[in-house]
């Protein structure tokens, strides 16, 4: 994949639930020792290759800068990062000075007292000042920031080029438009969903709710509340489960999916559309639509908008156990800087969280140029609060929208009930 596959793992299976207990022993050090070796902990990508190709010319660049400094890389399998970084809070001499981490884990992670306060020098960094707006609020929690943004993914509509102009048919520029031209392709082609959609596919889902004006939530902090209920959120949720019909994607098929499984049928040519990330691209063309497929945005309500996407992505911060708080800082630093996330596009298609860095990549890639005209429209990024972890391992959104598409409930109660669930995972945050 462009981005590896577990990038969607990040996304929805999230930290643990249970806390690392907050004691003394994950307490920020003292000690600022300027040589030694700091301990990095980075995720494993499917080809990781290109990736350490990359970290390792950082690291050797760094190790030249700072004599007596040795770097010690560990490529941690993404399945068992939660145990791991739950040791690491716990027993900081089994810790790593700086570490990868999904962004949607950033308020846990500062929750459990395991990550470094950086505001200040992030915020002396030249390079910080071009940072996306969202990319720079997957870092910050009550307004301080624990990390530096490393990679942003976004969605948007995957089509089938053949199918749209055997029917006629032009990319459609609303939702509306959206929803007319997946029953049209359904119509003609019974044997393919319009729109291939998931019950269970909750980034796929969301912008809808924020193309109608709808919220997560509102607030800040540990004092979130549940919008998820509010007539705008509610629009946007009729407006996607109305598309599990016979007529484009029947609940009994789609009702299940999640985003890898959508993807899979869009690949696979059982779909006429989809919603599907960058980090997407190279299954799909390892799929039998190669060369019959192109991207646009995902449009929004209005004519020539485009729907609000879910920033995802990873950062990449400095444990508040180290004793290298200087050196580990500088090392974030080169390991997201412009130079750096410039050269892991070109190595793993990683879209920068630069603004700039990203444009020269979209000139360079074509096919990137829909997902960056995403990125620029304005993302939306799930609430920064420690309880969202909570919130996205009991499946609360994803049950709300198989409630409704199974008729088990209509959108007004279903959503009333998510937001319950939601209020009381927001309340016993802390």
């Amino acid at each position: 994949m462009k981005l590896s596959p577990r990038l969607a793992v990040v996304l929805t299976a999230l930290v643990v639930t249970a806390c690392a207990p907050q004691t003394s022993s994950n307490s920020s050090s003292e000690k600022d020792d300027k040589s030694g070796t700091l301990r990095v902990w980075l995720f494993q990508e499917v080809g990781n290759k290109p990736k350490e190709k990359v970290v390792d010319s950082v690291v050797d660049a760094f190790q030249k800068a700072h004599k007596g400094t040795k770097v010690d890389v560990e490529y941690i399998p993404i399945e068992t990062r939660a145990q791991r970084v739950k040791a690491a809070f716990n027993d900081p001499k089994s810790a790593p000075d700086v570490m990868e981490y999904g962004n949607t884990d950033t308020a846990g992670y500062v929750h459990d007292g395991g990550l470094l306060d950086v505001t200040k020098e992030f915020g002396a960094w030249s390079e910080a000042k071009d940072s996306d707006p969202t990319a720079k609020q997957s870092v910050t929690v009550d307004g301080k920031l624990y990390g530096s943004p490393f990679y942003v993914g976004v969605r948007a509509l995957y089509y089938r080029t053949d199918v749209f102009q055997d029917l006629g048919l032009q990319p459609p520029k609303t939702m509306a438009e959206l929803a007319t031209t997946a029953r049209k392709i359904r119509a003609e082609k019974p044997d393919l969903y319009g729109l291939v959609v998931g019950g269970a596919y909750t980034y796929g889902a969301m912008p809808f709710v924020w193309a109608n004006g709808g919220e997560l939530a509102t607030g800040e902090g540990d004092s979130y509340t549940s919008a998820i209920d509010g007539a705008a959120a509610q629009k946007g949720i009729k407006a996607y489960t109305s598309l599990f019909t016979a007529d484009n994607c029947p609940a009994a098929k789609c009702a299940g999916m999640g985003g890898n499984d959508t993807i899979t049928a869009f690949a696979a040519g059982k779909a006429g559309m989809a919603i599907g990330g960058d980090f997407s691209h190279t299954a799909v063309e390892a799929g039998k639509v190669k060369g019959k497929y192109a991207v646009v945005p995902l449009p929004g309500v209005a004519s020539g908008s485009i729907a609000p996407a879910f920033a995802g992505g990873n950062n990449i911060g400095v444990l508040k156990s180290t004793s290298h708080r200087s050196l580990a800082v500088d090392l974030m630093e080169q390991l997201t800087s412009k130079k750096t996330q410039s050269a892991m596009f070109d190595a793993m298609g990683f879209l920068p969280t630069f603004t700039d860095v990203r444009d020269a990549a979209a000139a360079k890639v074509p096919f990137e140029k829909p997902f960056v005209q995403t990125l620029g429209a304005g993302t939306k990024f799930v609430p920064a609060s420690p309880a969202w972890s909570q919130i996205d391992s009991q499946l609360v959104l994803p049950n709300l929208l198989q409630e409704v598409i199974s008729g088990k409930k209509g959108v007004a109660a279903a959503a009333k009930d998510a937001a319950q669930k939601m209020n009381d995972s927001f309340a016993s945050a802390g």
